[in-house]
C-alpha cells in the first residue's frame, strides 16, 4: 500500500521554512512546494540543500509581491502592487482573475522555479485559490512546459496526475483538526483504483503568518505528527510506502 504525503509553502515565511524542514529531515514528508515569489524563498531551499525532495512550483497568487511588473496583472493585484489576498478571492462572486495577465505571473514563476532550483519542478500546482482561470492557467503552462500537473480537488472526486487517479486529503481547516487521525484514516481506508494523498502545511509561527494566514495552530499540530515516532509505527505497521509525485 502507498501514500503520498506533500507539505505545501515552503519559502511563505522562516518560520514556516523551519517547520517544512524538520517535517522532512526527522519526518514523513517527501514532496515540497515551493512558493517562489517570496522573500524567504531561498531560505527556505538551503535549509534542504542536498536533501532528496520531490519539489514542486506551489503557484501562489494571494500572498506577497508578484514576480510580474503589477501594472501587467492588475486584475490580481492591489493599488500597492502586492497580490489580492486570499479572502478577497473566497468572497467574490464571479471570478475575476483575467486569463491573460494571470498567465504571465504563472509563466514567470515557473521560470523563477527553474532559476533556484536548476531544474524543471517535479510537479505543478496553485496555492490556495479557486479560480477557475488561475486552473485553466496552471494547465496551460504545464502543458507548454511539459510538466506534471496537479490540480485542484475540493468535491472529494479524484483528480489526474499523469493518468493516475489522486484523492487528495487535507483536513486543516476542519474543526478539531487532528493529523495523526486523518492520516490513519487513509491508512485504515485506502481506495483500491488510486493513490490517497495527504495535503500538509506544516510550519512554525511568525508575525509575517500570523498577519496574512487563516492557517496558523494546525501547521504547529503538523510539524508534530510528521516528526512523531507513532506516525512512524502506523506507516511501519501497515507497511505503507511513502511516493513522490515522481512515482505517479
Amino acid at each position: 500500500m502507498a501514500i503520498l504525503i506533500r507539505a505545501d509553502d515552503l519559502g511563505y515565511s522562516e518560520a514556516i521554512n523551519y517547520g517544512i524542514a524538520k517535517s522532512v529531515l526527522e519526518g514523513v514528508v517527501n514532496n515540497v512546494g515551493v512558493m517562489v515569489n517570496m522573500p524567504a524563498t531561498e531560505h527556505g531551499l538551503n535549509l534542504l540543500k542536498n536533501v532528496d525532495v520531490c519539489y514542486g512550483c506551489h503557484t501562489n497568487i494571494c500572498v506577497g509581491k508578484p514576480l510580474t511588473d503589477p501594472q501587467f496583472i492588475p486584475s490580481i493585484t492591489t493599488t500597492t502592487g502586492t497580490f489580492k489576498s486570499s479572502k478577497e478571492y473566497r468572497q467574490a462572486k464571479e471570478d475575476f482573475v483575467v486569463l491573460e495577465e494571470v498567465l504571465l505571473e504563472i509563466e514567470a514563476q515557473y521560470h523563477k522555479f527553474v532559476e533556484l532550483t536548476g531544474r524543471q519542478p517535479q510537479y505543478f500546482e496553485g496555492h490556495a485559490v479557486e479560480s477557475p482561470n488561475l486552473v485553466k492557467g496552471l494547465q496551460m503552462i504545464a502543458e507548454k512546459y511539459q510538466l506534471k500537473y496537479s490540480g485542484f480537488s475540493f468535491d472529494g472526486k479524484p483528480m489526474l496526475v499523469n493518468q493516475t487517479k489522486v484523492y487528495v486529503s487535507m483536513d486543516s481547516m476542519k474543526p478539531d483538526y487532528n493529523p495523526y487521525q486523518s492520516l490513519k484514516k487513509l491508512v485504515e481506508a485506502p481506495h483500491k483504483d488510486g493513490v490517497d494523498m495527504l495535503i500538509l502545511h506544516p510550519g512554525y509561527l511568525d508575525d509575517f503568518i500570523l498577519n496574512t494566514s487563516s492557517l496558523t495552530i494546525p501547521r504547529t499540530k503538523e510539524v508534530a505528527m510528521a516528526i512523531h515516532p507513532d506516525t512512524k509505527a502506523l506507516l511501519k505497521q501497515a507497511n505503507i510506502q511513502l511516493l513522490t509525485y515522481a512515482d505517479l
